[in-house]
């Protein structure tokens, strides 16, 4: 019959110290699921400048395009453009600014090519330097149609005299999208959505929301 192995004996209270520095020491492996690096977000697609950018910016170029020095207008479906401009990151773009333009109810922009028939009233053109948190806010309206194009709003974005984006803004749920050429010609249904979205009714008008995402 083989001799049982004699018991080892307990560890004594010097050993169990090192014992438990060691394992404070030792890097733990985990094996389970980790927290992974967020990946980069997907930059808001770019669109054409279009024919109407201003060539003379008004004197009143605030956020509040509904306000044009002491007049104001009171036609359109008044509506807040409201977001965020991040970099890919997520990080806010301090100092960035945003600038919006659109024609009026009535289909007129406000640029000699467009027979400065805009109603004076309506400010047309709005910028905005961010905050830090990386917000902007305009006070505008509903775009509408005019011509073959679906209602949109232009949208640009600076930082310290470059220009990140140029793209156009859709209303969600529009009938006249289908028939845009721009708007189709987006490359896919991701690249609509990021710049196709919904006005929903607040108790002062509509409100959108339309984050940024851009390349620095």
């Amino acid at each position: 019959m083989r001799p049982k192995p004699p018991d080892r004996p307990a560890p004594s209270g010097w050993n169990r110290r090192a014992v438990a520095l060691a394992l404070v020491a030792s890097p733990v492996v985990w094996t389970g699921a980790r927290a992974q690096p967020a990946r980069p977000r997907r930059a808001t697609p770019s669109q054409t400048e279009g024919p109407f950018y201003p060539l003379t910016l008004p004197q009143d170029a605030d956020f509040d395009l509904l306000r044009n020095g002491a007049l104001n207008y009171t036609q359109g479906q008044p509506s807040w453009l409201e977001g965020s401009v991040t970099d890919l990151n997520g990080k806010p773009l301090r100092g960035a600014q945003v600038e919006i333009w659109q024609c009026d109810h009535a289909g007129h922009y406000d640029h000699p090519g467009d027979g400065g028939r805009i109603d004076r009233a309506f400010q047309g053109f709005g910028r905005v330097t961010v905050n830090a948190q990386g917000e902007y806010r305009f006070r505008t309206i509903r775009p509408v149609a005019y011509g073959s194009r679906t209602p949109h709003i232009h949208v640009k974005v600076k930082l310290g005299g470059r220009e990140l984006l140029t793209t156009q803004l859709y209303v969600a749920g529009e009938p006249l999208n289908q028939r845009d050429f721009l708007w189709r010609n987006l490359r896919d249904d991701d690249a609509r959505a990021a710049l196709t979205v919904p006005f929903t009714p607040v108790p002062d008008g509509l409100r959108a929301q339309f984050p940024l995402v851009v390349e620095v």
